[in-house]
């Protein structure tokens, strides 16, 4: 089973939750339709990963703020790259299908390591650089809905076991990456830097 380290313990999450479509300029920039509800979908163990890996030319990354769960409740903050096969993506989604042949690929959760945080959750920003440029950057205020609102709406109907992970959504600048492309992470509790990653992609 793969897992994420946090401090000094290691963690086996049982699933990575991603909530889809939670900033507006990500929404208009794929050209999507605002949700009306919390969108939600799963990837499994299988698909956790600290290595970047090039895929095929339409694999997207999508920057994430990610949570740590323990004991019901969110325990550390991380921060992990959702790839998703774009153009398998599209054609599911214009037949109406599910999106796991797109974004439960193994290898498609790569992931940092986690920091603890008992913080407050509104001060939470990131940046996200690709070979040396910024290619997206977000804060708690831009998100639709809030760790807080995910946490709550997961557990209305899906058991959240101890080490399982919360991808919170991307923000725009999504793009597709090449072999040697290098991003460099780096989440802020206001201005205190929480935790910085990086990924060369093989």
């Amino acid at each position: 089973m793969n897992q994420v380290r946090m401090g000094q313990t290691l963690h086996t999450p049982s699933k990575v939750v991603c909530i889809g479509r939670n900033y507006v300029e990500h929404i208009e920039e794929l050209g999507n339709e605002m949700p009306e509800s919390m969108v939600i979908f799963n990837k499994p163990n299988s698909a956790v990963t600290d290595t970047l890996r090039y895929f095929e030319p339409q694999t997207r990354f999508e920057g994430e703020l990610c949570l740590l769960i323990e004991k019901g409740t969110i325990a550390g903050i991380g921060f992990g790259l959702d790839l998703t096969h774009a153009e398998t993506q599209n054609r599911l989604k214009a037949k109406g299908l599910p999106w796991e042949r797109a974004k439960a690929f193994d290898g498609a959760a790569v992931l940092s390591d986690f920091v603890p945080f008992d913080g407050t959750m509104e001060r939470l920003r990131f940046t996200l650089h690709r070979n040396g440029e910024l290619a997206q950057e977000a804060d708690y205020q831009l998100m639709i809905y809030k760790p807080v609102q995910m946490l709550k709406e997961i557990q209305s109907f899906m058991t959240l076991e101890d080490g399982d992970i919360i991808m919170t959504g991307t923000p725009k600048g999504v793009s597709t990456y090449a072999k040697g492309d290098h991003f460099e992470a780096t989440v802020y509790d206001g201005d205190r830097k929480l935790l910085s990653h990086s990924w060369t992609c093989r």
